[in-house]
């Protein structure tokens, strides 16, 4: 059974910084591309970053650029998200998901995703 279970978010104020998990069992963590994506209340769904199955060649969001910093640990079969300066637009529920085939095409679209964790929320607030 796939699994992925995201951790890390929560209330930080504006500038702050907070490190998202996102741990994941049930399928070969490294042989697949995965990504954050986010959703911002009353708002779709918006992707954030990728990454490939080896861990790297990442790729960010315009909005996010400079600011956030995607690693993924195939050892330990986890993802992260690290986001420093956050800003209160980065206000969303961040889910951590699976590229549905191998490769690393096309991440932008969240149909490419198969598996997606339970999210967490991260609310940026002073």
């Amino acid at each position: 059974e796939v699994r992925m279970v995201e951790s890390g978010g929560g209330l930080v104020q504006p500038g702050g910084s907070l490190r998202l998990s996102c741990r994941a069992s049930g399928f070969t963590f490294s042989s697949y591309a995965m990504s954050w994506v986010r959703q911002a209340p009353g708002k779709g769904l918006e992707w954030v970053s990728a990454v490939n199955s080896g861990g790297s060649n990442p790729i960010y969001v315009d909005s996010v650029k400079g600011r956030f910093t995607i690693s993924k640990d195939n050892a330990m079969n986890k993802l992260y998200l690290q986001m420093n300066n956050l800003k209160p637009e980065d206000t969303a529920v961040y889910y951590c998901a699976k590229r549905r085939t191998l490769g690393y095409s096309e991440v932008y679209y969240p149909r490419e995703y198969d598996y997606w964790g339970q999210g967490t929320q991260v609310t940026v607030s002073s």
